[in-house]
């Protein structure tokens, strides 16, 4: 085995490897995967009704109180909660939040793998390295592939899908069968999880049909067909059963809602250009990647071919989709494994002509030395930052540690900013061990019987923890204040507020190295602070930390 074989298999153990530890880092979730999340906890936690279906399901399941603006499907969360199930039964107290992301984690690892893979039986292993390289130093896709987004549940049949597209070596009629297959998975995945991936099968149909790679009656029509019948099947005879309304295709009504009733424009809007200067180089982290390395791909003759294949109708689907007022990267987060393919293809023409000329040895070393800090970046810094982000479940973790059970039931109530930042069914305890909980909105809560009812609050410095205190005083105005409005503070969580440029003198914080003391121990954190201090050191004292400011307080109600 050579030297290329040994990176190229470490880097294959690496990429899932990263993914669990960003998993592990930043184990809770965000509002935007909550549908999902809830919907494992609830077909993990309840059985499947058999009678008095739709009572059932309106009194057990969440996503009847909390619908959200569109339905959305229940697939994802079928299959993560059924591959989930063997693991429960060998360890009924394992984490199930953490499990259910880790086969999500799992399940995208394996399709990149699979990439990279075709990567090197198309193009060779020292482009398959350089493609795991650069993938291992991006950071949205390692940190994203765990959670339980409708665009990541997609992306590890996108990425399968263009895999098949790589021009490995097998016979035509054995590659118009991949083809087939990968425009049948990316029918499948816009049918059940995001109708936007129709655009993208649409550009990579025309562009196959257009290079003579695939013909319509032979290929296009029945991939599409299988695709499509295949998908409203799985998606319409379960959603229809879980929402309790027949026929219904989530992904449709997505569409009709956010593309033309317009609706998604009330999420906010971007400039036309913003996934091109904002959004792909954010994804791809490593800036020589997409200023350097793809067009080179397209200058040189014996990597053009395959860098128009994979990068051609990736952009026109951005292109297309730029229309699209609302922006989000991760309605294109589906591109960046062929993007990073064609990147590592001049990075691996310039690494094996190294010996040959400068510019090539120059090329390769600034390409390395990039993707280096672009994963130091990544882990030591945006990984911390992002872990941050979820005040709310850390803040009701604390609360389970410090809360007072001699008294039962305890009432507690959930405010705006916590559910959003990582509170899910999983973190909540039941009502058998005498926890109740409620995630009223409290905008409009100013009466003071309102708040009385709770044992504990966790609410957001500001305006909801003023609207607490107005109530008591409300009430003190009419009569003396009764002890049960009389709060106390138990702790008080902080997250994530930006970046801070350290200027000579100024004293660095310990987010970075409480994280590190977390993973790995006490020698790391030491490690981080002589390396930040050395850094500071040559940078004459210049440096930027993570910033965190308090964003949920955890407050008892005093008796």
């Amino acid at each position: 085995m050579g030297r290329t074989d040994v990176v190229y298999a470490l880097l294959c153990v690496v990429l899932p490897a990263l993914v669990g530890l960003h998993l592990y880092v930043a184990p809770y979730t965000k509002v935007e995967e909550s549908f999902h999340i809830q919907a494992i906890h609830d077909l993990l936690a309840f059985q499947l009704p058999t009678r008095n279906v739709a009572d059932t399901l309106r009194a057990e399941y969440d996503h009847f109180t909390f619908p959200g603006a569109v339905p959305r499907t229940f697939v994802g969360a079928v299959t993560l909660a059924g591959l989930s199930r063997p693991f429960i039964w060998l360890n009924a107290s394992i984490d199930r939040q953490f499990l259910a992301r880790a086969l999500l984690g799992m399940l995208n690892s394996l399709s990149l793998l699979a990439f990279a893979s075709s990567m090197r039986r198309a193009f060779g292993k020292p482009a398959a390295v350089w493609y795991l390289l650069f993938q291992t130093s991006q950071f949205h896709i390692l940190f994203y592939a765990t959670r339980t987004l409708s665009n990541m549940f997609a992306f590890g049949m996108t990425t399968l899908a263009l895999s098949y597209l790589l021009p490995v070596p097998v016979s035509p009629r054995a590659y118009q069968k991949r083809c087939r297959t990968a425009l049948f998975l990316l029918t499948l995945a816009g049918i059940i999880f995001r109708s936007e991936l129709a655009l993208l099968l649409g550009t990579f149909t025309i562009y196959l049909y257009l290079t003579g790679r695939v013909d319509i009656r032979r290929d296009i029509l029945p991939a599409g067909a299988l695709g499509l019948i295949l998908g409203l099947f799985f998606t319409v005879g379960v959603d229809s059963f879980f929402w309790q309304q027949f026929p219904l295709w989530p992904e449709f009504a997505a569409f009709k809602f956010n593309v033309l009733a317009g609706q998604a424009s009330a999420w906010g809007t971007h400039s036309w250009h913003f996934y091109f200067s904002n959004a792909i180089p954010r994804l791809m982290l490593n800036p020589l990647t997409w200023l350097t390395a793809i067009p080179l791909a397209f200058a040189l003759s014996p990597t053009s071919r395959p860098a128009q294949l994979l990068t051609v109708p990736s952009l026109a689907f951005v292109a297309i989709y730029s229309l699209q007022p609302h922006k989000e990267w991760r309605f294109i987060v589906y591109i960046i494994p062929a993007l990073t393919a064609t990147a590592a293809l001049s990075a691996s023409y310039a690494w094996t002509h190294r010996s040959k000329g400068l510019a090539p040895r120059l090329f390769s070393l600034t390409l390395l030395l990039t993707t280096l800090a672009s994963f130091l970046a990544s882990t030591i810094l945006l990984l911390p930052a992002s872990a941050a982000n979820y005040p709310g479940a850390r803040a009701l973790h604390s609360l389970h540690h410090h809360a007072d059970t001699s008294h039962s039931p305890i009432s507690v109530y959930l405010g705006n900013l916590a559910c959003q930042t990582g509170i899910t069914r999983f973190q909540q305890l039941p009502p058998s061990a005498g926890w109740t909980y409620d995630k009223s909105d409290s905008s409009v809560q100013e009466n003071p019987t309102f708040w009385s009812q709770f044992a504990y609050v966790l609410v957001e410095p500001g305006d909801e923890e003023n609207r607490l205190l107005k109530a008591s005083e409300i009430d003190a105005r009419s009569h003396p204040v009764p002890v049960s409005l009389v709060w106390e503070e138990l702790d008080t969580v902080y997250g994530f507020a930006g970046l801070r440029v350290l200027r000579p003198g100024d004293v660095p914080g310990d987010v970075e190295v409480e994280t590190l003391k977390e993973w790995c121990g006490e020698s790391c954190a030491e490690l981080f602070r002589s390396v930040r201090d050395g850094v500071r050191g040559l940078a004459r004292g210049w440096f930027v930390e993570v910033k965190v400011v308090p964003r949920v307080r955890v407050l008892r109600r005093v008796e």
